[in-house]
């Protein structure tokens, strides 16, 4: 059984891969290009993916591969229902990261709610020294206890937020699909967006949520108020994002992916990070090491399942 993993530097240096207890070839490279996929992949039976995409073309050229294992939730980056027609089961990880991007949310909302990107910066640059007193106040702080919170997603992930949200005082509202009606315990899109002090996305990249948040639905939102996206590039229009950072539309935002990774030079979210208001990280909410860890171990566990004929975790075209 010939096992490849296309991009294991995805996965930090310090997670341990162990061993798949049945005969096989592991093959590994730290990443792979779009044109080196197929080479590499020539003869696989199980591939190992986070980003890496497999299209349909690239898929059909690989006709030993009889499972994708993909090392992420996220499987927008593999044709689902090219595989599923080509009978190769996509499997990926199931709740392992709920705990880190919840922390990771939380923490950005007080980032940007205290200002302490905007008040580091402002030492270095020698404020403290012109004040000439114990402190200045050249930007807003305010408390996130009484702030409500508007989700959008309402799996784990976005539980998880809203759990750790509450603890703090947060009243939290989640976020109907756009332009439908909403169910009990859920408020309208627009409703949502409207009445947030706080936004915060953890819903999943597809067809529905591109451009989920663009220049229309920026404008429903309060002038006081934070966007945060742990979630996917692409549910927000970057270019929308900061022209209304930049007019002050909006009061701040804080982002943990891009539409492109690595971001490009020049590219909106780049750009924006001259702004006192905006905070980037490399999409690493997901990434706190017990919670990597539990990724690496169902990773396996999902390869284990699959050669013992008990496949988990699959996901199905729709």
């Amino acid at each position: 059984m010939q096992i490849v993993f296309l991009d294991r530097s995805t996965l930090a240096n310090n997670v341990t891969l162990s061993s798949p207890s049945f005969p096989h070839q592991w093959q590994e490279y730290p990443n792979t290009s779009p044109q080196q996929v197929v080479k590499r992949a020539q003869n696989a039976d199980i591939l190992v993916v986070n980003k890496v995409k497999l299209d349909a073309k690239t898929l059909k050229s690989l006709p030993q591969l009889t499972l994708i294992a993909v090392a992420a939730t996220g499987t927008n980056n593999i044709d689902i229902p090219a595989a599923t027609q080509l009978g190769i089961c996509v499997s990926n990880i199931r709740d392992y990261a709920s705990q880190s991007i919840a922390e990771h949310s939380i923490g950005l909302m007080f980032n940007l709610r205290r200002n302490l990107m905007a008040y580091h910066q402002a030492i270095k640059q020698g404020r403290w020294q012109q004040a000439k007193q114990f402190c200045f106040f050249d930007y807003p702080i305010d408390n996130l206890a009484n702030q409500t919170l508007a989700i959008i997603g309402a799996g784990n992930l976005g539980q998880a937020t809203a759990n750790l949200a509450k603890s703090i005082g947060m009243k939290v509202v989640f976020a109907e699909h756009k332009n439908k009606s909403p169910r009990q315990g859920r408020v309208s899109f627009s409703d949502a967006l409207s009445c947030a002090d706080v936004v915060s996305i953890h819903c999943p990249l597809n067809a529905e949520t591109q451009q989920l948040i663009a220049a229309k639905e920026l404008a429903l939102m309060k002038p006081n108020a934070l966007l945060l996206n742990t979630a996917r590039g692409g549910i927000v229009n970057e270019l929308d994002l900061l022209q209304a950072l930049q007019s002050g539309q909006i009061a701040g935002a804080a982002f943990d992916v891009s539409e492109q990774e690595p971001p490009a030079e020049g590219s909106p979210l780049m750009l924006a990070q001259q702004l006192p208001n905006f905070i980037f990280t490399p999409h690493i909410g997901w990434a706190s090491q017990q919670n990597m860890q539990m990724l690496a171990d169902q990773l396996i566990d999902n390869i284990e399942a699959f050669v013992a004929g008990r496949a988990k975790n699959q996901v199905v075209a729709k």
